[in-house]
C-alpha cells in the first residue's frame, strides 16, 4: 500500500466516536491533537485524554487502531500526550451543538480564565434557561458536573470549564 497522507487520517479519525458520548468524535471533542505519517507509512496518532486517568483511554486507543487497520493503515501507534492539558476550548463549535441536543450542556469558553466561569450559572441543554442550580460536582465522569433546571425541571450534566 502507498504511504497515506495525514489528511486522509484525519478523515478516518473524524469517524471515532468518544466512548462515553458517542454523538462527537474524538476529533470534534478535541482529544486528537496530531497525526504524523513517516515517510515509511507510520502512522502516529497523539490523542490527550480529558483526564490523566481517563477510564475510557484503553478503548480510545483501541477504536483508533481497529479504525485505521481496517482501511488498510497497518502500522499505526497511539501516543498520549499530557502536555498541553485538555480543555473544554479545544470542542468544537459543531461538538458543542451535538452535546446539547444530546442533553450535555458544553463549558463556556474561558481561554484560561476560570474566576468568572466557576460563577457561572449552567445553561440548561433542554430549554436554555440559566436558572439552573450546581448539584453535585461530579457526574458520570470526572470532567462532567449534575446540575438541575428550575425552569424545565430537568436535571443535566455540563462539562467543567477546564
Amino acid at each position: 500500500m502507498p504511504t497515506v497522507q495525514a489528511e486522509y487520517i484525519w478523515k478516518l479519525l473524524e469517524a471515532v466516536n468518544d466512548p462515553e458520548i458517542p454523538v462527537v468524535s474524538l476529533v470534534e471533542m478535541g482529544i486528537v491533537r496530531d497525526v504524523v505519517v513517516s515517510s515509511s507509512g507510520q502512522v502516529a496518532v497523539k490523542i490527550t485524554p480529558t483526564f490523566s486517568g481517563c477510564p475510557a483511554l484503553h478503548v480510545m486507543k483501541t477504536d483508533i487502531v481497529d479504525r485505521l487497520h481496517a482501511h488498510g493503515v497497518e502500522s499505526v501507534e497511539v501516543q498520549i500526550v499530557y502536555s498541553p492539558p485538555w480543555t473544554t476550548d479545544w470542542i468544537s463549535e459543531g461538538a458543542k451543538e451535538k452535546l446539547r441536543t444530546f442533553g450535555i450542556a458544553p463549558a463556556p469558553q474561558h481561554d484560561g480564565n476560570f474566576e468568572v466561569i466557576l460563577l457561572d450559572a449552567a445553561t440548561c441543554p433542554y430549554c436554555g434557561s440559566s436558572r439552573t442550580t450546581l448539584r453535585n460536582s461530579f457526574g458520570s465522569t470526572l470532567c462532567r458536573m449534575i446540575y438541575y433546571c428550575n425552569e424545565c425541571q430537568e436535571p443535566f450534566e455540563q462539562f467543567k470549564p477546564l
